[in-house]
């Protein structure tokens, strides 16, 4: 793998636009932009001065972005180097238009092996939340001698069509319907986001304000009804992960699990449980989907002392 030009790892302004409304206080970081067959990616890249030990990879889901992992990134920052890109039409990264760009899962999974590529990145160890979680273990069971270990909160990696719970989801967000939800109000970072919290008051204005703005413009709102169309609409690739899940099944794994999470419940835990041969697990009896939000410094302790049992 080849470091990045650095000509490239610089800021333009059509990725990130007016960038006036980010919580610096909240998100101290410095900006990267990364410019890709596809379109420019921002993330962060926070590390030592050493270079730290080894590399964690953020990979978030629908509708957040690296916001998301603010918190384990400014603990961690200082003993690791903690890298978290905001895929394609989400956060600060450019929104292509979907005529060039479909915004499928598999579709940011190949802009992330080329982001790992470009980056040089190696030894990983991949911190993984809802559609992170099939987007970052593609890359795992295609490179799994550059995948050092694993960061599992509430996702999944197979197809889940056969689940009633999953089609109507599916069809509701993700059908014509959701479609215009989304592209007119923003539904899914305004309504279907809050309700997946186990306590909202966990989620306070000003913070849901740093997930709506990506999305202001009408425009830049494809990739959140997308993400819930595909739930059903990849389910050849998510079967094609799975029949492949046994390329990670050695790798150590840490599953931090929100248990009142109303779409991943306890049933995908006990079978990622099943599926990893040396796992640890942390169940958040009073946490909902977005476990980085809710959870805070348990988060980071518990990856904290995962990280410390691999050295």
């Amino acid at each position: 793998m080849s470091a990045p030009d650095a000509t490239r790892d610089a800021p333009t302004a059509d990725a990130h636009g007016d960038t006036s409304w980010v919580d610096r206080t909240e998100y101290p970081f410095e900006t990267h932009c990364v410019g890709l067959s596809a379109g420019s990616v921002h993330y962060v890249d926070e590390r030592p001065a050493d270079g730290g030990r080894e590399t964690l990879l953020f990979l978030h889901g629908n509708p957040t972005w690296s916001f998301l992992y603010r918190e384990p990134i400014r603990a961690l920052g200082g003993e690791y180097r903690c890298v978290a890109p905001d895929y394609l039409g989400f956060g600060l990264s450019e929104k292509p238009d979907p005529k060039e760009f479909p915004y499928r899962p598999e579709d940011h999974a190949a802009v992330l092996a080329e982001f790992v590529e470009e980056l040089g990145l190696e030894d990983l160890i991949l911190v993984v939340h809802d559609w992170g979680g099939p987007i970052g273990l593609s890359y795992a069971l295609d490179n799994p001698e550059n995948v050092r270990a694993l960061v599992v909160q509430n996702t999944f990696v197979w197809p889940v069509d056969d689940r009633l719970w999953s089609r109507a989801f599916s069809w509701l967000a993700g059908g014509p319907l959701g479609r215009r939800l989304c592209e007119r109000y923003d539904a899914f970072t305004r309504v279907v986001m809050p309700l997946a919290f186990a306590d909202r008051s966990r989620f306070p204005e000003r913070v849901r304000a740093q997930y709506r703005h990506p999305h202001d413009d009408p425009a830049d709102r494809t990739g959140t009804w997308v993400f819930p169309r595909e739930i059903v609409g990849e389910t050849d690739w998510l079967g094609s992960l799975w029949e492949r899940r046994w390329a990670i099944a050695d790798h150590p794994a840490l599953l931090v699990w929100g248990m009142k999470d109303p779409a991943f419940d306890a049933a995908a835990l006990r079978t990622f449980e099943a599926l990893f041969r040396e796992c640890e697990t942390v169940e958040l009896d009073d946490v909902g989907h977005y476990v980085a939000e809710e959870a805070g410094d348990r988060l980071t302790d518990a990856m904290r002392e995962f990280l410390a049992g691999l050295d």
